[in-house]
Order: C-alpha cells, then structure tokens, then sequence
C-alpha cells in the first residue's frame, strides 16, 4: 500500500509588523503537507520551517482549536475562515485544498480591527462593545432566584440559545462590504431580550450596545447577507431585525 501523497503549496501571507507600519504579502513555499492536517497545524509546521532557516515565524491567533472561542480568524482565498461552512479556521482541513494551489492568507480587514501583527488583529472592540451592555446585572449576595424558577416560552429560549452561539470571532466583521457588527450586536441583543431576565435592562442594553457599536466605527448594515452566509455558527439575519425594533422601541421610551 502506498503512502499518501503530502500537498505541495505556494502561501502568499500578509506581513505587518505593527499597526503604525505598512504590510505587504510575502511567499512561501510548504512540502509534503498531510491532507488530514488542519490549517493551523499547517501554519505551525511552516513556522516551524521559518525558525530552523533562522527566521522570524508568521504570528497568528489560536487557542482552544475546538471551534469555540473564535480567535483563529484569518481570511483564507478571500473568504472568513477558509473555502468551507459553518466551520472557523481551527476546524478547516488541508484536504479541501489541491496539490500545487496557491492560497493566500490575510488578517480581518476593517477599521475597527486594526492589526497587532501579520495575521492578528486588535478585536478588544467587540469586548467594549459587550461592557457597554451585553449581560445581566444580578444581585448574587444570597437571595438569588433559581433561573429554573422562571418559565421561559420554548421557543424563545430556542432563539435565546441559538443567539447565543455567536463566538465573537468577527468574520460577520471582515466579511461586510461596511465593516458592520450588527450581526454580532444583534445576536447579543437577542440573547438577553428574548429571555425575562434580560427584560429588566433591556432598554438600557440595547441603546447603550448600538452606542458603543458606533462609537468602535464599525460599518452599517446593507442587508447584503454576507455575513449570515459566512458566520460559522448559523447566527441569522432575524437578530439584527430583532435588534433593530427593540432599539425603535428603547429610542422612542428613553424619556
């Protein structure tokens, strides 16, 4: 039985040492690379290259590997993520790649988002973003009601669980033609406007939330799509309609 053939692969990858200095793409050529391999551990075996040439590696974001916390975001043959759905770039597999292709590998692109280094991007802005509203203040010295205690409509809490997926990982972000993060923003919204918990703040939330949004420079929604199409946990466009008609809602009662 023969061995399997390894990829042989041309990386244009874009190089920016820090946010105030111009980038540029830059080539590289990777051998014998494992179709069962993921993208990330392909990134690590050419920097593993790069080091032994004496050279300084690619830097780029990762860490749980899982899918779950959205920090390996690179935009790989102009796509968020990579030629694939419903995945981030973590979970992308170098057997959706063919022998001898040229791929090319940049940051997020958008103002909001400046870069830290090479593929990294600066994302504290969705953390700001978040500060400003996106949670639920509850007074934890003793006398908190049991969640369970609160009915919640089934299909509500659906919807709530569903907004919830979102990871924060921005391809919504780099994929908008406006930089917009109303997807982002919507689903945050949604998860606390659709449950009686979140209720309580919720005027207060979602005006605050659309505030910092705005104040990070972020884009506005076109209702292009492409951001539903290419989020990788299916977070649906109805949020960001749901974010709209509660802000409509909180505006016209702020008093």
């Amino acid at each position: 039985m023969s061995a399997k053939k390894g990829l042989h692969l041309t990386l244009k990858i874009w190089r920016q040492k820090n946010t105030k200095t111009k980038g540029q793409f830059e080539t590289y050529k990777i051998s014998d690379v494992s179709t069962d391999s993921s993208f990330l551990e392909m990134l690590d075996i050419l920097n593993e290259n790069l080091i032994n040439d004496g050279k300084e590696p690619i830097a780029f974001d990762h860490d749980c590997r899982e899918g779950i916390c959205g920090m390996c975001s690179l935009y790989i043959n102009g796509r968020a993520h990579g030629p694939d759905t419903g995945i981030t770039t973590c979970q992308l597999h170098m057997r959706m790649f063919k022998d001898g292709e040229t791929i090319v590998i940049e940051p997020w692109r958008s103002a909001a988002f400046p870069v830290i280094k090479d593929l990294m991007v600066d994302r504290s802005a969705f953390d700001r973003v978040m500060a400003a509203g996106g949670f639920i203040s509850v007074n934890t010295s003793g006398n908190t009601l049991d969640a369970n205690a609160i009915p919640v409509p089934k299909e509500d809490a659906d919807k709530a669980m569903d907004a919830a997926a979102c990871i924060g990982c921005g391809a919504c972000v780099a994929t908008c033609k406006n930089g917009s993060a109303m997807l982002f923003v919507g689903a945050k919204v949604s998860q606390y406007a659709l449950l009686p918990q979140g209720r309580v703040e919720a005027t207060r939330r979602v005006l605050n939330m659309v505030k910092a949004m705005d104040d990070e420079g972020f884009g506005n929604c076109s209702n292009t799509g492409a951001c539903e199409v290419e989020c990788p946990k299916g977070i649906s466009l109805e949020n960001i309609a749901r974010m709209n008609r509660e802000y409509m809602a909180a505006y016209a009662d702020r008093g």
